[in-house]
């Protein structure tokens, strides 16, 4: 179960993410605002998991079929 300040969070945020007025699933992928999203999603991955700065975090669609055909890659 989530903390209720999460859901929260998220509850405000789905129809004004961050102050833009568009919601969390309107904001274009290639704006200013969903990267935000993105690069701080990366950091928190970083800082979970203390990824190296020498190291990419790739975010990728798919599920366990997908990863298991990237290890040949």
């Amino acid at each position: 179960m989530l903390p209720y300040e999460v859901v929260q969070e998220v509850s405000e945020a789905l129809p004004n993410l961050s102050g833009s007025g568009f919601g969390l699933m309107e904001v274009s992928h290639r704006s200013d605002t969903f990267q935000a999203v993105i690069d701080s999603a990366i950091g928190r991955v970083r800082s979970l998991l203390s990824v190296p700065d020498d190291y990419e975090v790739l975010l990728l669609q798919g599920g366990a079929s997908t990863q298991f055909y990237m290890t040949a890659l």
